[in-house]
């Protein structure tokens, strides 16, 4: 039997949640090397060093070290780093996840090589092309030789796109693999006490996404609608790196400050951050991830933009879009109370979604 030679790329904190379960695959399985790369597209030590250690995923083969810089910048500095690690590797597959600079990067680098590509959530579209990440998602799956989607809308959009059948698995969601192993580990923190509240008594809150915090009004008005979520329940907000240097930005020191029972904190591990979402009685965030993790925790989402790529997250789950008005998301938060239950989780959310990849990619490559 031929061996295998697996490239697996990660640059951004979702990116890491991903990766783990295939790794942890790879790992317990004959006859398939594992090569890893970091782009170093997120290295705060929170959303990059404690995922790695927290998930425990190998320590990176490489780190491209990129940094930050514009869309432009980053993705080209990605592709000049990654090429000679792939040109020396020559690994039989190059595995991408989601949609961030990183994975449109070395996908077009992998692709005029001529080293295939399989995509791991591939085919989801908010059908925004102002999101960066739209333009990242669709790029990728249009030049990607193995597609794995987490929902029946990505072989929906896929296949009205016109990519061939046979290019596209349903093979479940690799961040619900990650979620169900280390929920238990997660619960047994003390992260509440830490912040001073208590079970399905406080609210968690994420939001990054430039469409929210990088226009004034915008932001203003979101942080308006906290304020008046905050007279019922306590906030707890990890900033961001962009939406903290936004807040700097437009002065609004104080008023985040002045936002009655709204705690604050740096980026959390996800162990942390997984205690406090399943404890939390309300999620408002702007995050994809989030929207699903919610959806089998079974915890309210409210998703403070106008659209979302996981739609399965409405009509399996908890999630509500808002859009960030605060007007409107008040208006859907005051109806938390009677928010319905969700059904049944969404079909392969079982855990066992990077096993299936990587059966069918060892099938493929022999």
């Amino acid at each position: 039997m031929k061996r295998i030679n697996l490239m697996t790329v990660a640059g951004a904190r979702p990116n890491f949640i991903k990766i783990a379960p295939l790794a942890d695959e790879i790992a317990l399985r004959e006859g398939i090397e594992h090569f890893l790369v970091h782009t170093g597209q997120h290295y705060d030590a929170n959303l990059s060093h404690l995922f790695f250690e927290q998930l425990g995923i190998p320590e990176p083969d490489t780190n491209l070290g990129v940094g930050s810089g514009s869309h432009a910048v980053q993705t080209a500095e990605i592709m000049k780093a990654f090429e000679p690690v792939l040109c020396e590797q020559r690994p039989d597959c190059v595995i991408v996840v989601g949609d961030v600079n990183s994975t449109i990067a070395c996908t077009l680098v992998a692709v005029k090589l001529g080293v295939p590509v399989a995509h791991v959530e591939a085919g989801l579209r908010s059908f925004d092309r102002t999101m960066p990440e739209e333009i990242n998602r669709m790029l990728t799956d249009r030049i990607a030789d193995y597609l794995f989607v987490t929902e029946q809308s990505g072989a929906d959009n896929l296949a009205a796109e016109g990519v061939p059948r046979d290019r596209v698995f349903f093979t479940g969601n690799v961040m619900i693999d990650t979620l169900l192993k280390h929920l238990e580990k997660a619960r047994t923190l003390d992260i509440m006490g830490r912040f001073g509240v208590k079970q399905n008594q406080f609210g968690l809150v994420t939001l990054h996404r430039p469409s929210n915090v990088d226009n004034e009004s915008t932001l203003r008005g979101i942080l308006d609608a906290f304020a008046g979520i905050s007279q019922n329940y306590d906030l707890i907000l990890p900033l961001h790196p962009r939406t903290a240097a936004s807040v700097d930005r437009f002065g609004l020191q104080d008023k985040l400050k002045s936002i009655g029972r709204t705690k604050t904190t740096e980026p959390l591990g996800y162990l942390e951050f997984l205690n406090l979402m399943s404890n939390a009685r309300f999620v408002l965030t702007d995050s994809g991830g989030i929207q699903e993790e919610t959806t089998i925790l079974g915890v309210p989402c409210f998703t403070l933009r106008e659209n979302t790529e996981r739609p399965v997250t409405i009509t399996h789950g908890t999630n509500t879009l808002t859009g960030p008005d605060p007007a409107r998301i008040l208006e859907a938060f005051s109806k938390l109370d009677s928010k319905p239950q969700p059904g049944s989780s969404p079909p392969l959310w079982d855990g066992k979604a990077a096993g299936r990849i990587i059966d069918i990619l060892a099938e493929k490559l022999q």
